[in-house]
């Protein structure tokens, strides 16, 4: 029987993450990806340069609308590819295309205790002017593999720069 609502009622506490995922726009006009310094409020890595991402919430799956059923499973398909469009305009204004390549994972946990799997990705920058979303972040710059290395970023963002570049480059 397919599930009526999203709930963590039967979920066990011990299995829990937030569940994020970023994207490194790729700008191929010039060769750069896009970075933002995150707002000294934030809770984690604040004053950093990150990237554009957001956690997978129960209000981002309708279940009236699924991509499709799979049995009695309600199945969302491009879940972090529509996730990560609705991040990248909120944050810096931005479209991204279609194009998205997978970076890699990371689990972490936060300073206030909550456990995160993150899931990285490349993205093409597909158009808009960088405006970073106040209160989130405070300044962007469209950096190349160098570049980034002037930045004080979140540890692994001059990587995901590089392997960005070498994904679309």
């Amino acid at each position: 029987m397919p599930a009526s609502k999203i709930s963590l009622d039967q979920a066990k506490p011990n299995k829990l993450f937030y569940v994020v995922a970023t994207a490194m726009p790729y700008r191929k006009s010039d060769g750069r990806c896009l970075i933002l310094k995150r707002d000294e409020r934030e809770t984690a890595h604040p004053g950093k340069w990150g990237v554009t991402g957001g956690k997978l919430e129960h209000e981002d799956f309708d279940l009236a609308k699924p991509t499709r059923m799979n049995g009695d499973v309600y199945d969302f398909q491009g879940a972090f590819e529509k996730l990560l469009r609705k991040e990248a305009k909120e944050e810096a204004a931005i479209k991204l295309g279609d194009d998205f390549r997978y970076l890699g994972s990371l689990v972490f946990v936060r300073p206030d205790e909550t456990p995160v799997a993150l899931f990285q990705f490349a993205a093409e920058y597909a158009g808009g002017d960088v405006k970073p979303e106040v209160g989130g972040f405070t300044d962007f710059a469209w950096v190349n593999a160098e570049e980034v290395k002037q930045y004080d970023c979140i540890d692994g963002i001059h990587d995901e720069v590089s392997r960005t570049i070498a994904a679309f480059g």
